[in-house]
């Protein structure tokens, strides 16, 4: 994360923009941008979606250096990340090229991590039970799904998930529309 808040920093720098100026297009306050910059606080996709588009740059921006960019991600590219929202640490599985329409991951679930709320939005979501196991509720029916399962469903749908295990879930994920564009 500390390689985001920098570009983040010097993208603001390089556009001539304040704080205020920043907080201003993005709709997050000054202190929280001031504690991105410095990298003692947390940042939700979101909000760095936000700031992507005040800067008018495409979020890959901030996760790729443009000479690795290539169609080919080895093991050792691979990055985790995690993002505010979740305790699901996520590993991308894709670099960016044009009118690129999906975003593989993988999805590593805590123990008994589940979410709050049921979520909908736009797209598609496809998951595939690589170790351990998920609980899915899409809509009103509920998914048990062990090791070499899936479940694909259009994300209009109310829903959420659940790591029933006292262990890891590792999931391989696939969705659009993609985020990191």
């Amino acid at each position: 994360m500390k390689e985001i808040f920098e570009k983040i920093k010097q993208l603001r720098f390089e556009q001539g923009m304040t704080l205020k100026e920043l907080s201003e297009k993005t709709d997050l306050s000054v202190s929280f941008l001031s504690q991105i910059e410095r990298g003692t606080s947390s940042l939700a996709i979101t909000s760095l979606k936000k700031i992507a588009d005040a800067f008018g740059i495409k979020m890959v921006h901030f996760f790729e250096e443009p000479e690795n960019l290539n169609y080919a991600v080895k093991k050792e590219d691979q990055k985790s990340f995690k993002i505010e929202s979740s305790d699901s640490t996520y590993i991308r599985l894709s670099n960016n090229f044009t009118d690129r329409k999906i975003e593989p991951f993988i999805v590593i679930m805590q123990p008994h991590q589940r979410d709050i709320e049921m979520v909908r939005h736009p797209g598609e979501e496809f998951y595939y039970v690589l170790k351990g196991a998920l609980l899915i509720t899409v809509d009103q029916n509920v998914y048990y799904l062990r090791e070499g399962e899936s479940v694909h469903f259009p994300s209009t749908l109310p829903h959420m998930w659940e790591n029933p295990l006292d262990q890891e879930t590792i999931l391989l994920t696939v969705i659009t529309p993609v985020i990191f564009n």
